[in-house]
């Protein structure tokens, strides 16, 4: 192990799922699944000092009341995780500012989880590699090592089995945030109860795949292209559960949006922009309909140390 330094910061971006195809539950219950994720420039900050224990805390303008900051919360988890692998002894205190919606479908609880393995991994001097952190982040969750690549990766089985994709970028997007959030496995538990329901016209993919359409438009950098091939399945489960979010795709289509999608598992909508000018359009108009709104371009790159 290295020497140990006094302080570390890292941003680590959220996600858009531009594409999301949504298999059979698997034995672990967690659901089959083909996505392409895009990072996107809404980023968390977690800056690790050293400490005799392990202690968290959060801030910035996403109100974090709700966030439980025990061994429940992702962020100590990795902290835990990756003490347990290394047997390193020391603590340290984590300070998280906020900048991706919780429970909002964009990863947000995964970059912050990413950002701690990068952030640890420093500060205590482990020397992990790559391929180790990726490791730990697919035992802590699925999104956790699309967070630590960032950049267009397609994911398969629980997604967290990534492959780059070539995008040329940047794309625009405007992100309607909703209040409040969906529970990831309500959404899941939501689409399989509407696929009973429908089981002769919905069926459950048996080897769910990346439409090349999608891999065509990221690779092209084509937003228009990009737009027609937008999909996620668990859109119509989060519809379901939130009916007035098809109010807000509807509005932004119709302020020059090209395409609208529930990012993840929601509620986050996001809309697709053709150009910078038509995302500041957008986010003004969504803004003066008492919506809040961020813009952010992609791809990005995934969890790095900056300070």
């Amino acid at each position: 192990m290295g020497a140990a330094v006094r302080s570390v910061l890292v941003r680590a971006p959220g996600k858009i799922n531009v594409f999301m195809r949504v298999g059979a539950p698997m034995p672990d219950g967690y659901h089959d699944v083909a996505t392409a994720y895009q990072a996107v420039g809404l980023f968390e900050e977690l800056r690790a000092e050293p400490d005799a224990e392990l202690s968290l805390d959060f801030s910035g303008p996403i109100l974090t009341g709700s966030l439980p900051v025990d061994r429940t919360n992702l962020v100590l988890r990795a902290a835990h995780l990756l003490q347990a692998r290394s047997g390193y002894r020391g603590g340290a205190r984590l300070h998280v500012v906020k900048r991706v919606p919780i429970a909002g479908g964009m990863g947000g609880g995964s970059a912050d989880a990413a950002a701690a393995l990068v952030a640890l991994d420093a500060l205590w001097g482990l020397g992990l590699g790559r391929e180790e952190l990726l490791e730990l982040g697919a035992e802590l969750g699925a999104d956790v090592p699309f967070a630590l690549t960032g950049g267009t990766a397609i994911g398969t089985g629980r997604g967290d089995r990534l492959s780059p994709a070539l995008a040329k970028g940047p794309f625009h997007w405007v992100v309607a945030l909703s209040e409040p959030g969906l529970s990831t496995p309500a959404v899941y538990a939501a689409l399989d109860r509407h696929r009973a329901a429908h089981a002769a016209d919905l069926p459950a993919a048996s080897d769910p795949q990346v439409g090349t359409e999608v891999l065509h438009a990221l690779r092209s950098g084509d937003p228009r292209a990009l737009a027609e091939a937008l999909h996620n399945d668990l859109q119509v489960a989060a519809l379901h559960l939130r009916p007035e979010l098809a109010d807000l795709l509807e509005l932004g289509e119709r302020n020059g949006a090209l395409a609208g999608i529930v990012s993840g598992s929601g509620p986050t909508i996001a809309f697709l922009a053709a150009d910078l000018d038509g995302a500041l359009s957008l986010q003004i108009a969504l803004s003066a309909a008492r919506h809040t709104v961020l813009r952010a371009t992609g791809p990005v790159p995934g969890a790095r140390v900056v300070g």
